[in-house]
């Protein structure tokens, strides 16, 4: 992906000069002097994840890069980013979760989250219900923690989120609701999501297999051996996918040498679909 970024950095896109910076970190394993350049180039545009990123890299006392007028770059995010927010800016809101949690004010954080969430932001929403079903809150019953994070999920996923699709069906079926979990597992992998449609290719190439797996009929199809192979098959040949590589193996025996040639046809028609495939990694993850 570097070379598209680096084409897309240098004609002045700011959200692009960032993701240059996070997968140079990345593959450097820390904050090299050629991802904080890119940081640095998208910090001077605003961006509040570079300056995140600078704080978390110590740019100040490792690279002597400290921003002017602030005390650090936390501080300049924060200042940048709260008068944005106030004036109703959802993506500023969801910012500023992430800033005053490197603050150590996650209760002002979380505020600033549940705002972006109902404002409609479908990151903020998935965020919130990743953090309801991983324990934020207060729920007497499992269950009930289970339908609150679906219901913002849910409301991502409607305005076409793909991460909050995979997530929702998560949910659904921790819930057993298991035909609307399969029916959010397809719209995942229709939009791109690598890990639902590594899903789909396993139900169809072996359902029992990995409904053996999961402990729940996760599988919602009939056994069709040649699209299964077929999925697994594209998989690999456009992203070199290790579980598709792995399922593929496993189930060699499965599938005829007739077959296996039916499903190179399938295969080509899936490789390089649109959109193509993707891990969606959160904007401030690792």
């Amino acid at each position: 992906m570097q070379p598209y970024l680096e084409k897309a950095a240098e004609a002045g896109d700011v959200e692009a000069m960032y993701y240059l910076g996070e997968a140079t970190r990345l593959l450097g394993r820390g904050l090299t002097e050629e991802a904080m350049g890119w940081y640095l180039k998208a910090a001077e545009q605003g961006d509040p994840y570079a300056m995140l990123r600078l704080f978390e890299g110590g740019a100040c006392i490792a690279g002597d890069e400290c921003p002017e007028g602030e005390e650090g770059w936390r501080e300049k995010a924060l200042a940048e980013t709260l008068p944005k927010a106030e004036a109703g800016d959802t993506d500023a809101m969801l910012a500023l979760y992430h800033v005053y949690r490197l603050m150590d004010d996650s209760g002002e954080g979380v505020d600033w989250l549940e705002k972006a969430a109902k404002a409609g932001n479908p990151e903020a929403q998935t965020r919130l219900g990743m953090n309801i079903r991983g324990g934020q809150g207060w729920y007497f019953l499992e269950s009930r923690r289970l339908e609150a994070a679906e219901e913002w999920f849910r409301k991502a996923a409607e305005q076409g989120y793909v991460p909050a699709m995979s997530d929702l069906a998560g949910v659904l079926e921790k819930q057993e609701k298991l035909k609307q979990a399969w029916e959010w597992t397809v719209k995942a992998s229709e939009h791109g999501d690598v890990e639902e449609r590594f899903g789909i290719g396993w139900c169809y190439l072996n359902p029992e297999e990995l409904n053996a797996a999961a402990g729940i009929d996760m599988c919602q199809n009939k056994q069709d051996v040649v699209l299964g192979w077929g999925i697994l098959l594209a998989m690999v040949e456009e992203a070199d996918n290790h579980s598709a590589r792995s399922a593929m193996k496993r189930n060699k025996g499965e599938i005829t040498p007739e077959e296996i040639e039916q499903a190179k046809e399938v295969a080509r028609e899936w490789i390089n679909k649109e959109p193509p495939l993707s891990n969606f990694p959160p904007r401030f993850g690792f």
